[in-house]
C-alpha cells in the first residue's frame, strides 16, 4: 500500500474464533475439510479497503493428530472483513484465537465529498 498525503488509520483486535472442545463442535470432533468464518466490523470507516493482517494468538490442538491450520482475512471492505479459519484431515482443534491489524486511509475534515 502506498500513501500519498492521506491520513492513515490503524486498528487492531482479538477474537476467540471458537472453543469446540467445550461443546463437541466440528473443529474438535469432525474430520476432513472444515471452515469457520467470523465477521469483524471496524470502529471507523476507511476511505478504501485497508490492508488486514491476521495471525493466530491462541493455538490449542490435540497432540494425537497432525496440526493443520490456515487463517486469513477475506471480503475486506471499508467497514470490516471476515476472519476465515480452515483445517482438514484428522486435525482436532480445541480453540483458536485470532489477532488482527488493519491499516488504511481514513477521512479527514479537509476531505470534500462532492457526490
Amino acid at each position: 500500500m502506498r500513501s500519498s498525503g492521506y491520513l492513515m488509520g490503524v486498528e487492531r483486535g482479538s477474537l476467540l474464533m471458537f472453543s469446540d472442545f467445550e461443546d463437541g463442535g466440528a473443529m474438535w470432533t469432525g474430520e476432513g475439510p472444515r471452515e469457520l468464518r467470523r465477521k469483524v466490523s471496524f470502529g471507523e470507516k476507511y476511505t478504501r479497503p485497508p490492508v488486514v493482517q491476521v495471525s493466530i494468538s491462541l493455538w490449542d490442538m490435540d497432540q494425537k493428530s497432525n496440526q493443520r491450520a490456515d487463517i486469513g482475512a477475506e471480503k475486506v471492505r471499508e467497514t470490516g472483513f471476515e476472519i476465515v479459519f480452515r483445517t482438514w484431515g484428522d486435525t482436532r482443534v480445541a480453540r483458536i484465537r485470532a489477532d488482527w491489524l488493519a491499516i488504511g486511509p481514513v477521512a479527514t475534515e479537509d476531505d470534500w465529498d462532492i457526490r
